[in-house]
């Protein structure tokens, strides 16, 4: 994974981005230490399932360099933790704290409490958790904007990238199941891998924008992968 996490740095060090963007955060290259750990610690292949987000939420991965990752869990169940640097432009309302953000992230807590209450650490050695991006995409006003609402050319651009990444994933982890979380991750999947001995499926995304999330996502999470036929 250090080398596909390297070439994935490296590819996407040379993309440049225009308005409505103007801060763009990768946590691969300032949050590098924890990701490492979350990888050396729980990325052993192969894998059952890799569960597939879409990009990095700016209190979670943003904050600890893990998908979908919400401090106290990282910290306090994950037992990872450390120093965490800054983006080199960062906007003033999404400043990155690393693991002394005390903000919640309501889609990691949901998602890795479920991990943690439904399976505890024996989780780690079916399941692998990434984002088909890391990148983190702000408008100058801080508003969060999701890789598929960038302009056409940026766009098809940085999906080259991440796709060649996602593959590589795959073939690391050798999966059955690749789950999207949330139609766009199980779309990207489907374009991307689809040729790979892997079956493709999707669970509810866990976040609070979701009216169906908020009434109950691990329930709901649960019986889509059992529908798939993923033994839980």
């Amino acid at each position: 994974m250090r080398e596909i996490t390297d070439r994935l740095v490296a590819d996407l060090s040379g993309l440049r981005f225009g308005s409505p963007v103007s801060f763009v955060y990768n946590p691969l290259e300032y949050a590098r230490r924890p990701w490492d750990l979350f990888v050396e610690r729980f990325g052993g292949a192969p894998k059952e399932v890799l569960f597939l987000g879409m990009n990095p939420g700016p209190f979670g991965m943003a904050q600890t360099g893990v998908p979908f990752g919400e401090v106290s869990l990282v910290r306090d169940w994950m037992g990872i933790s450390g120093p965490v640097g800054r983006p080199v432009r960062e906007h003033p309302k999404r400043r990155i704290l690393g693991f002394e953000h005390t903000r919640s992230e309501v889609s990691g807590a949901r998602l890795w409490g479920w991990a943690k209450g439904r399976f505890g650490e024996p989780f780690f050695e079916r399941f692998f958790v990434a984002n088909y991006c890391p990148l983190i995409f702000l408008e100058e006003s801080g508003r969060n904007r999701t890789p598929d609402k960038l302009p056409a050319v940026e766009r098809e651009a940085l999906f080259a990238v991440c796709d060649r990444a996602l593959r590589a994933t795959v073939a690391h982890f050798s999966p059955r199941w690749v789950i999207g979380v949330g139609a766009f991750a199980e779309k990207r999947a489907r374009e991307v891998v689809g040729d790979m001995e892997v079956k493709i499926g999707r669970v509810l995304h866990p976040s609070p924008a979701s009216p169906i999330a908020n009434r109950g996502w691990a329930e709901q999470a649960e019986r889509q992968l059992i529908d798939l036929g993923i033994e839980l």
